[in-house]
Parts: C-alpha cells; sequence; structure tokens
C-alpha cells in the first residue's frame, strides 16, 4: 500500500526536481575545466533526489528496509576502509546482525529500545564476543573502532528511519515525510552552498591540516544560506515557529559541516581520498552522508523535545 505524502511534500518534491534539473543546465554555464565535476555532482544529485523521493511516497516498512541496507552499504563501506584483525571477523557478524536488530526496534516503534541498544547492548556484548576470539593484540583499537562505525552508520542514521515513524499529529502541516524533507535538503544543501561559496571567495582555510578547501567564507556562506532557507521553508513542512526554524538553521549548517570534517579526518588518518566510488562526483556513501550522521541525530532530538514530548514514547 502507498504511502501518500502531504500536499505541501508533493509540491516541495516538485520543486527540488526543477532545481536538481536547473542545476544540471547551468553546468553548461561553467568552465569547461571544472564542468566534468560538476556533471558528475549533478548526475548524482538526481539519482539522490530519487531515492528520497521514493523513500517519502512508499510504505513506511518498504521505507524502513531501504534506510537499514543505506545503513548496511555505509558501514560497509568503513569495514572496508579501517584495519582488521583475522580474529574481528566473526566479531563482524554480530556487528551486521546489530544492523538489523536496530531497524526492527525502529520498525516496531520501540522507541527506548531505539536509543540504548547501539550504545549499551551492543557496547558491552562486541567487546565480549572479541575477547572469547582470545586475540589480545590490537584489542582496544579494534573493538573501539567497530563500535564507532555502528554509531555513525547506523545509530546516527537510524535517526533518520525513526522520523518516519513519529506520529502525524506532531506535524499536521507536513507529517513525518515533511520533517525528512525538510532535514535532507537543509543537509544536503548546506554542502552546496558551503562548495559554492568556498570555491567562489574562500581564502582562509577553516580546518588546513584536515580539510583544506573548506574555507571560512565557505563554512560562513553555508550558515547564511541554510539558516534563511531553514527559516522560509518550516512554515511549509514542519511545525517549527521562526525562531525553532532558526536554531535549526544554525545547528544543521554547523553540524553538517563538523560530520564532513569527521570523515575528511578519518579518511586522512586511513591516507584515502575518498571511502569508496560508488557515486561518481561525490565517492562513498559516506562521502555524500557524513553530514547526516550529524544532523539526523540533532535534528531529530530537537524536534522530539519541542513537539512531539509525551507523544513518542
Amino acid at each position: 500500500m502507498i504511502n501518500l505524502p502531504a500536499h505541501n511534500v508533493l509540491w516541495s518534491l516538485g520543486f527540488i526536481m526543477v532545481l536538481v534539473a536547473m542545476g544540471t543546465i547551468a553546468v553548461y554555464i561553467v568552465p569547461a575545466y571544472r564542468r566534468l565535476e560538476l556533471q558528475q555532482r549533478m548526475n548524482s544529485w538526481c539519482g539522490i533526489v530519487a531515492i528520497f523521493a521514493t523513500v517519502l511516497i512508499v510504505n513506511r516498512s518498504i521505507a524502513i528496509i531501504l534506510f537499514g541496507f543505506l545503513s548496511f552499504l555505509a558501514f560497509k563501506e568503513y569495514i572496508s576502509l579501517i584495519p582488521t584483525r583475522r580474529a574481528d571477523r566473526r566479531v563482524l557478524f554480530w556487528a551486521y546482525l546489530a544492523i538489523f536488530i536496530q531497524y526492527y526496534w525502529i520498525s516496531i516503534h520501540w522507541y527506548i529500545m531505539f536509543l540504548i541498544f547501539i550504545p549499551i547492548y551492543a557496547f558491552l556484548f562486541l567487546p565480549m564476543r572479541m575477547v572469547i576470539a582470545g586475540e589480545t593484540q590490537g584489542f582496544l583499537k579494534a573493538i573501539g573502532t567497530l563500535h564507532w562505525g555502528l554509531m555513525l552508520t547506523v545509530f546516527s542514521l537510524g535517526h533518520l528511519a525513526y522520523l518516519l515513524m513519529l506520529p502525524d499529529r506532531g506535524n499536521p502541516i507536513a507529517g513525518s515525510a515533511g520533517l525528512i524533507l525538510y532535514l535532507v535538503f537543509l543537509t544536503e544543501i548546506n554542502d552546496i552552498a558551503q562548495y559554492i561559496w568556498g570555491k567562489s571567495c574562500g581564502r582562509h582555510p577553516v580546518t588546513p591540516t584536515v580539510s583544506p578547501n573548506k574555507t571560512w567564507e565557505g563554512l560562513l556562506g553555508g550558515i547564511l544560506t541554510t539558516t534563511i532557507l531553514a527559516i522560509a521553508i518550516a512554515p511549509w513542512l514542519t511545525p517549527f515557529d521562526w525562531i525553532h526554524a532558526l536554531g535549526i538553521g544554525l545547528i544543521i549548517s554547523c553540524t553538517g559541516f563538523i560530520g564532513d570534517v569527521t570523515i575528511s579526518a578519518l579518511k586522512r588518518d586511513l591516507g584515502v581520498k575518498d571511502s569508496g566510488s560508488s557515486i561518481p562526483g561525490h565517492g562513498g556513501i559516506l562521502d555524500r552522508l557524513d553530514s547526516l550522521t550529524y544532523t539526523a541525530p540533532l535534528f531529530f532530538h530537537f524536534t522530539v523535545y519541542f513537539y512531539f514530548e509525551g507523544i513518542v514514547i
């Protein structure tokens, strides 16, 4: 059975698709030496928009499966990057199983287990299973990187899926689909705005040893652009008043940047340019979802605290 989103969500999806189409046409205006990179990015954006549009209109159970598969791909990509020991292979089975279990809690709307399963139960169980394997050399590094990967790719991104489970009465304007569209649009437009502002007038690096291309001009331009858009489109997709929209615009723009440079620090530590090559022009899954690993949980708990308190549990 198809889950038809609110009228505002359909109009917003149409508007975003128009923006993507305009961006695709605008690619041919830029200098030739930058055209290939931008064309790859726009092609990837078309695919990303199509995926999230599908998620918003299909049955919630199918959408949760799609989000779970996204976490699986992100975790698999993460594991392919980090060095692992032979003894860790048995533990990886339980780590992958934790993805299925976490999304099962989401699907049955068990809020408390969703919040504590990865941070507590997986945190306690995985070291125990690793100890049973009997390999102590590199134990701390192995269990630390494994659990951090689960927190990043499963627990953090799982908040996107749990937005679908929030009751529509908390957001009568556009329902849970509106909240997801609002979050994803602002997170990704923040990345684009920082990229454009940085390329246009960036001079002063924010984190020169981690990501030299990230500049203060790009960061501040992204914050300004994202915050203005957050206030402008909040009445269409969210229950936020302008003060809360201002706050969430600042949160998404600032923490989206932090998520981006955090993954950049990970890649620099591992000596790789991209986390993968599955998305042309963007690298891998983690390269595209890095900002969402920070914005999704913070947006979720901000929204629940102010608009769903007493409704979710």
